[in-house]
């Protein structure tokens, strides 16, 4: 019976070794799709700068969390729409964002195989985000120095290599369909600015975050598995 407690204290040992971690940087750029600026898919006009972990639960997918921190510019000079370059609105937005979700992997991916391990892979979840809170009045941008904040779907596809036995190098393209049409600051909520509002009303914001990830993996799996 005294064995008991080391005998659940080595399978706990071994359940975790049998996990893989991932913990690392993501760094890119931002852009917004809305009714100010641009409308082009992937155009970032500002940084963006974060961190990522994830926890592999298998060769086929990955339960992940991140935090970035970035800006953006929406500027009508840079829109194709005629009536968008005569308006000639700018905005600069910060954003800081939040994300948790699922990864998963086109291919199996052996984190702990010798041989090249590469798969382009999909993710999504659920992210929060705290954005300015600001809004158009005759032309010029009203900066209130509030902050309000809103949901999103991010909707992320990439492709990761790994580049030796701790560092995995990741390219991804995620946008993210956002719960309010107040990123680009065309509809300010509240009875006090409805005079403020333009634009699609009807349409939600996106925002999109395009850029890398490099990740140090830790909590390998015993040899067994090293030559799958």
């Amino acid at each position: 019976m005294k064995a008991i407690p080391y005998i659940i204290f080595l399978l706990l040992f071994m359940q975790s070794r049998a996990q893989t971690y991932e913990v690392g940087f993501m760094g890119g750029g931002l852009n917004n799709i809305g009714d100010v600026g641009s409308m082009n898919f992937i155009s970032p006009t500002g940084p963006a700068f974060g961190g990522v972990f994830k926890w592999n639960k298998s060769k086929r997918y990955a339960w992940r969390a991140s935090a970035f921190y970035g800006s953006f510019t929406a500027d009508d000079s840079k829109s194709d729409m005629a009536s968008r370059q005569q308006r000639g609105y700018v905005l600069d937005h910060n954003l800081l964002e939040i994300s948790a979700g699922l990864e998963l992997n086109f291919v199996e991916y052996n984190l702990h195989s010798l041989s090249q391990a590469f798969t382009p892979y999909l993710y999504s979840g659920i992210a929060y985000f705290r954005y300015d809170f600001n809004y158009f009045d005759a032309g010029s941008l009203q900066e209130t120095g509030q902050k309000d904040g809103s949901f999103a779907i991010p909707m992320t596809v990439g492709a990761k290599i790994r580049l030796n036995q701790f560092l995995i190098l990741g390219a991804e393209v995620g946008a993210r369909y956002t719960f309010t049409d107040n990123l680009d600051a065309s509809n300010p909520t509240g009875s006090n600015f409805e005079q403020f509002r333009f634009g699609n009303i009807l349409s939600d914001d996106w925002y999109v975050f395009s850029g890398i990830t490099l990740t140090y993996t830790f909590g390998r799996v015993v040899c067994s598995d090293c030559f799958e």
